[in-house]
C-alpha cells in the first residue's frame, strides 16, 4: 500500500513531539494535507515530500553524495515511488539505490525523522518542473559498510564527511545528540 495523507500526518505528530519548536514550519505541509494536496507524487505544487537518509559510520562521519542534477553535495535521498509503504521504507530505498549500499547493512535509528527540512528546488526545464519545495523526511541510519555501485544517472561520487561539514547547524546538533 503506498505512503498515505495519514502517515505522513502521524509522522509528523510523533516528529513534533520529539521537537515541538518546528511546529509553525511544518503547518504548512499540514494545511496542504489538509487541503486534499497529494504530497507524495512529485507533481504536486507548491511542494511535496521526499525522503532523505543521514547514514552514519562507525567513526561518526556522515555520507553525502554528489548529485548531477544540482551539482551539489547532499545527503542520500529522493522522491517517494508508488512501491514505498512508509517514508523511513522511502529513505532506506533512496540510500541503497544511490549509494549501493545493500538495506541488510543499514539499521534504522528510530522510525520517526532526525529531521524535517523544507527547501527550494530549482526550476528543471528538462523535466519541465518548475521550480518548488521539498519536504524532506530525514531519517538516521547507522552501518559499518562502505559506499558501493553509485547511481551515475543522479549521483556521480560519494564521500564520507565529518559532523562539522553538516552545514545546518540544526541538523547537525541533532545528530550530534543522537549519536551521543
Amino acid at each position: 500500500m503506498p505512503i498515505t495523507a495519514d502517515h505522513i500526518r502521524t509522522t509528523i505528530a510523533a516528529y513534533l513531539d520529539q521537537h515541538p519548536e518546528d511546529k509553525g514550519e511544518l503547518g504548512v505541509v499540514l494545511g496542504l494535507i489538509e487541503d486534499g494536496d497529494d504530497l507524495t507524487s512529485r507533481k504536486t505544487l507548491p511542494g511535496h515530500v521526499t525522503a532523505g537518509a543521514i547514514l552514519v559510520d562507525p567513526d561518526g562521519r556522515i555520507l553525502h553524495i554528489l548529485h548531477n542534477a544540482a551539482q551539489k553535495w547532499l545527503l542520500p535521498g529522493g522522491h517517494l515511488e508508488p512501491s514505498d509503504q512508509t517514508l523511513l521504507q522511502a529513505a532506506g530505498r533512496e540510500l541503497a539505490e544511490e549509494t549501493g549500499i545493500p538495506p541488510h547493512v543499514v539499521t534504522p535509528h528510530g522510525e520517526t525523522p532526525l529531521h524535517i527540512d523544507i527547501h527550494p528546488i530549482d526550476a528543471n526545464p528538462a523535466k519541465d518542473e518548475p521550480a518548488h519545495q521539498h519536504f524532506d523526511f530525514r531519517f538516521l541510519f547507522r552501518t559499518t559498510a562502505d559506499i558501493g555501485q553509485l547511481q551515475t544517472e543522479e549521483v556521480s561520487d560519494a564521500a564520507w564527511r565529518n559532523l562539522d561539514q553538516i552545514t545546518d547547524p540544526q541538523l547537525r546538533s541533532r545528530i550530534a545528540a543522537a549519536l551521543r
